[in-house]
């Protein structure tokens, strides 16, 4: 059992950060000052054990948590607007065991990957919010699906497969709320590179995807009348002098104690202006600039952070990220220079066992 938060109570602020425990079963929720960033300890949800993939609906009312261990589900959590708390209100079956999980803009439907088992689903919320019912929609895909993204007009869909080194382009079907398969039906990254995360650019001109194997962002020009990706470039976030190996698809052999790139994480500021990877061998979070107009990508630098950095996020605002680490008991703040994007520590915060996944929120 995961014990409350002591001191926890009612909430000044509007914006509220949600960190997802799956070791300890818990998500972690902490009202961020608009001002400082600093985080206050408000309560733990006892979810279930490997809560992990979480998303906000799109009217900020609930959160969605993916729960991964059986019976594979999902969790509608209504949000207290005033002290940030989440009380459970639904849950719905999911087809496999589902690492990530997404809304399209429109906030009526859920989509879902499952890594291990090479698919991708679509599920309904209701007018209310809620998801109560299975999945709609499941489709087979090449091996290891592992995040699924809406563009930002909610008219197309992609998916990155990690083990087949593709990505999936899909239509939304309006009438329907179902996946039909785009022309052509996807674009292939080069042999091991390991697309893993997916980021959509503020003006949706450009996607980003982060490769887990290679530590590579390749930057995508989307067509907006046919929602095909065209690549642009590729850029390492990862320095030669981190001594890293790249990473290997599954099944990898044996370990042979080399050190590998086993890159996370992707995030890009409001403004469009820097994007964020992790990499998880060094504990690292790496800096882009990103250029105006054409979207593409400058690596800057890099800063040490939590213990195996699974999940970072942006606050609404553009002025605060916060990382978490799966083999970390704390949380880091930091401040994001709105000139350059240099991260500047704000402070770390206690988090329950196996922090993956964050989600922030912020309300009027």
């Amino acid at each position: 059992m995961t014990a409350m938060f002591s001191g926890a109570g009612s909430a000044s602020a509007g914006t509220f950060v949600y960190v997802s425990a799956a070791t300890a079963g818990a998500i972690d929720t902490y009202s961020m000052d608009a001002k400082t960033g600093a985080l206050q300890q408000v309560s733990t949800f006892d979810a279930g054990k490997m809560v992990m993939p979480m998303t906000v609906s799109a009217d900020k009312k609930h959160l969605y948590a993916v729960i991964r261990s059986q019976p594979y589900r999902v969790l509608t959590l209504a949000i207290d607007p005033a002290t940030g708390k989440l009380s459970q209100e639904a849950v719905a079956a999911l087809p496999d065991s589902m690492p990530y999980v997404s809304t399209d803009p429109s906030g009526r439907l859920l989509f879902t990957a499952s890594y291990g088992g090479n698919k991708i689903a679509v599920s309904p919320i209701g007018r209310d919010g809620l998801v109560t019912d299975g999945a709609r929609q499941m489709i087979l895909t090449g091996r290891n699906a592992h995040s699924i993204v809406s563009d930002r007009t909610g008219r197309y869909v992609f998916a990155t497969n990690l083990g087949s080194d593709v990505v999936l382009q899909f239509v939304l079907n309006p009438q329907t709320g179902m996946l039909e398969a785009n022309n052509p039906p996807k674009v292939a990254t080069k042999p091991g590179f390991g697309p893993r995360h997916i980021i959509v650019s503020p003006d949706n001109k450009s996607v980003y995807v982060l490769t887990e194997l290679m530590g590579h962002v390749i930057q995508y020009a989307l067509d907006a009348a046919k929602g095909t990706l065209s690549e642009v470039e590729s850029v390492k976030s990862v320095p030669d002098d981190a001594g890293l190996f790249p990473g290997i698809a599954p099944p990898a052999p044996a370990d042979d104690g080399k050190p590998r790139v086993w890159a996370a994480d992707i995030g890009i500021t409001p403004n469009g202006k820097f994007l964020y990877t992790t990499e998880r061998t060094t504990s690292r979070i790496a800096l882009f600039q990103v250029a105006a107009g054409d979207g593409k990508l400058t690596y800057v630098t890099n800063y040490p952070t939590e213990q195996q950095p699974r999940g970072i996020r942006i606050d609404p605002s553009g002025r605060f990220l916060i990382a978490s680490g799966e083999k970390s008991d704390k949380l880091s703040v930091y401040a994001i220079d709105q000139e350059s994007g240099a991260l500047a520590p704000v402070g770390r915060y206690p988090v329950n066992a196996g922090a993956n996944w964050i989600e922030i929120v912020t309300l009027p």
